[in-house]
């Protein structure tokens, strides 16, 4: 314990600096391990928030291309109804106009089938020598009349047509 006394007593205190200084650096150091520890933890958190979002957005994509494919083939579907539902109606709008215009030139006329006085049914077990019709009594239409019923008929046909044509697209649209 000699050399003690021969150490002056302002070596005691630059000797405790120097600890102090010495400890000083070891937590800096350590607070600097620390916080790149954390900053590799954020980054890591961060990458893994990214590759989420990204998984999600591709989810999100993927959804979208099948719906837009299932809307596709709606609509293809859709489109073969409307396709099939305006021929029938031109059809049926051709089929009245050629009637109403054979009506007209009197090339067809409109026949009703007449009560007999005894109240029977009208219509004959054997067929008349002249025609094909079964029965006597018959009368014609007048044109204006049969021209009406045509019409009217036609309205009919339009509406059924109407009828089918929503009935097929209510059956396409529920799953």
């Amino acid at each position: 314990m000699n050399w003690l006394k021969l150490v002056p007593g302002w070596c005691w205190w630059v000797l405790a600096l120097l600890v102090v200084a010495g400890a000083q650096q070891i937590r800096v150091g350590a607070s600097q391990l620390d916080a790149a520890e954390v900053r590799q933890e954020l980054a890591d958190q961060g990458l893994a928030y990214q590759r989420e979002r990204e998984a999600a957005a591709m989810a999100v994509i993927d959804w979208q291309k099948g719906e837009q494919g299932r809307r596709q083939v709606l609509e293809a579907r859709l489109k073969s109804l409307d396709e099939t539902h305006f021929k029938e109606f031109s059809d049926a709008q051709k089929n009245i106009s050629l009637l109403r215009d054979r009506l007209a030139t009197a090339d067809l006329r409109l026949s009703v089938l007449l009560a007999t006085p005894s109240g029977g049914s009208g219509v004959s077990a054997t067929t008349n020598a002249g025609g094909v019709v079964h029965g006597a009594a018959r009368g014609e239409l007048d044109p204006a009349h049969a021209q009406r019923i045509v019409v009217i008929t036609g309205d009919g046909d339009e509406g059924l047509i109407a009828l089918r044509a929503c009935q097929a697209y209510v059956r396409t649209m529920l799953p």
